[in-house]
């Protein structure tokens, strides 16, 4: 059963964010997973959530989610994550 990983990101600096976009994509496909958003325009509707910034992941299951952010791929690109930005972040599973 796929799942998907839903944050909201404050980035609080771009250069280094700018970074951590161009090396985790090919770390994200490496273990099944996709993107379904990666930022865009939020637009609100009924909502008091003010999130700054959406990405939403696709994995076709919870092992290859838990793969992937275990990694040693994806250690160090974390870090840079980190670094660069604050999250909120929840797993939900598909249907």
């Amino acid at each position: 059963m796929s799942v998907y990983s839903i944050s909201s990101i404050e980035v609080k600096d771009w250069d280094a964010y700018k970074e951590y976009m161009k090396k985790v994509p090919s770390v994200i496909e490496k273990y099944g997973g996709k993107y379904i958003v990666r930022g865009g325009e939020i637009l609100s509707d009924n909502t008091t959530w003010k999130p700054k910034r959406i990405v939403i992941l696709e994995f076709p299951t919870a092992e290859d989610m838990n793969a992937f952010r275990n990694s040693e791929d994806y250690k160090p690109v974390a870090a840079i994550r980190l670094k660069a930005s604050t999250s909120e972040s929840f797993v939900v599973e598909g249907i």
